[in-house]
């Protein structure tokens, strides 16, 4: 089979989203489907849907005129990334080919495209709650390693008031935050075990209140990223970054959506720069989180 068949092409990009869905700790906003129409190659298209409540039933006029508002609201996606990779033709074999791209380009997502995406998304994510005025604090004489239950409990029964109780509820917290709910003596109290599905695996999450509690690398958990252009690229954070140690908010309030995730491969003959196979890929991507949903995410910075 050849390296460039679109068969292998397709089927190694299913693979790698896949394994952005699985292993980014944001990945579950890709099944938060929501009805998208592409406007040229930036925007986006999302409905926002507003209805009204029940009215009394009249016996004469029968039922009340309700309305339905549904707000099409243009999101731009913002993150267009890409990287090229080459592998000279005598550092592998043809029958092997497929093998090592798959693991190349399998550890470039789980390492390199996953801690970005993540790290977008919950900077994005802070600074919704910092505009809504949603930002949790201690209270006097309250600390984090002391009080953190009760930090994320005011987040939680926040969004509960807004949604109700029986919409999920997630919780992000950072290495600091979740070593201080670890090592809390009403964690006992509070704790508890479910499945949280994410794309088409399903996995064991700790719950405090029905919410689920996903721990993030502190990398990733920066109010402010640089994410850089050239040379070795990648991202990083801002001088003027904050800590985000808490996130939280409703299960089904972000999106991610993605325009391409796509990988391109060249065997040695195609390639015009040097006798090497070449892999290119692309995601085109973004985070949005809807007006009615705005004002239900919640952080804690310091």
């Amino acid at each position: 089979m050849a390296i460039n068949s679109l068969d292998f092409q397709s089927k190694l990009t299913g693979e790698l989203d896949k394994e952005l869905v699985s292993s980014s700790v944001v990945g579950f906003f890709a099944d938060n489907i929501m009805r998208q129409k592409f406007v040229g190659a930036k925007n986006v298209l999302i409905p926002d849907l507003e209805l009204q409540g029940l009215a009394a039933y009249d016996r004469d006029s029968g039922f009340t005129q309700g309305s339905v508002t549904v707000d099409q609201k243009t999101y731009t996606l913002t993150q267009d990334r890409a990287r090229t990779f080459s592998i000279d033709r005598e550092d592998m074999d043809e029958i092997g080919v497929a093998e090592l791209a798959g693991q190349i380009m399998g550890e470039f997502v789980r390492t390199k495209v996953v801690p970005e995406v993540d790290a977008y998304a919950l900077s994005k994510l802070a600074g919704i709650a910092a505009a809504n005025n949603n930002v949790l604090s201690l209270g006097s004489g309250e600390t984090l390693e002391n009080d953190c239950v009760k930090l994320i409990n005011t987040a939680i029964n926040n969004i509960n008031e807004i949604t109700g109780y029986e919409e999920e509820v997630v919780v992000f917290v950072n290495p600091t935050v979740y070593k201080a709910l670890m090592e809390s003596p009403e964690l006992s109290r509070h704790i508890d075990l479910a499945e949280f599905k994410k794309g088409e695996i399903s996995t064991r999450v700790q719950k405090i209140n029905n919410a689920a509690i996903i721990p993030v690398p502190a990398a990733r958990m920066k109010t402010i990223f640089n994410f850089l252009m050239v040379g070795a690229g990648g991202f990083e954070p801002d001088s003027h970054a904050e800590e985000i140690g808490i996130i939280a908010m409703p299960k089904k309030a972000g999106s991610l959506v993605k325009k391409t995730e796509k990988i391109r491969i060249f065997e040695p003959d195609q390639n015009v720069n040097m006798d090497a196979y070449k892999f290119d890929y692309r995601i085109y991507y973004d985070v949005f989180v809807k007006n009615s949903a705005a004002d239900t995410i919640y952080t804690y910075t310091y």
